[in-house]
């Protein structure tokens, strides 16, 4: 064998033998690039869920700030209805006492002619102050005959009596007043406990 045809021969091993180092290698780079295609997958998954869930997190947040938003909203209105429907109430309440002085003296004048033009004054005057407070919603409990009730009257003492029924307003010693249908001032009255008890064993 020439000198030629060694070199040739080796030279075709080395040949054969990269080939096989090739093939060995380019199974790795293929599954290499298979496992970094999975991994670059789940990634992305992790980070698409991740996204979703910030976008969820963020809507639902939205959705919060919207209805305490409308709940601070309807308080305002609410407070605006209030002091538009009961701004005056101080002001009625400090009124109430001018009304229940004129009452006073109608009750103290007499019914001769010397005191008629000072009572048809004052009745006249005390009429034009309560139909001002009426414009104002301000509105006089007077329930002389009605039965008690608790939540616009004041019961000062109960009286045995034969002409009303139990539990009945029988005397107003002080109207009361509402304001927008609330009550200012309840009104101080005297109830009837009904026709006193006989013993019939006397």
């Amino acid at each position: 064998m020439s000198e030629e045809q060694k070199v040739q021969g080796e030279t075709d091993e080395q040949t054969l033998e990269q080939n096989d180092t090739t093939e060995a290698v380019e199974p790795s780079v293929e599954e290499t690039a298979e496992a970094s295609a999975e991994s670059g997958s789940e990634e992305l998954t992790a980070q698409l869920e991740q996204a979703q869930q910030e976008i969820a997190d963020l809507k639902e947040q939205m959705l919060r700030v919207q209805a305490e938003m409308q709940n601070v909203r309807r308080r305002a209105e609410a407070d605006v209805e209030k002091a538009h429907k009961f701004g005056v109430e101080k002001f009625a309440n400090e009124m109430l006492s001018v009304a229940d002085n004129m009452e006073r003296a109608l009750a103290a004048a007499g019914d001769d002619d010397a005191t008629k033009p000072l009572r048809e004054g004052v009745e006249m005057t005390l009429s034009g102050f309560l139909a001002g407070l009426e414009k104002f919603k301000v509105e006089v409990v007077d329930p002389m005959g009605e039965a008690f009730n608790p939540e616009l009257h004041q019961a000062m003492s109960m009286v045995e009596s034969a002409d009303a029924e139990p539990n009945t307003v029988i005397a107003v010693m002080q109207r009361g007043y509402t304001l927008q249908g609330r009550l200012l001032r309840p009104a101080m009255v005297m109830v009837s406990k009904g026709a006193p008890q006989i013993d019939e064993n006397a």
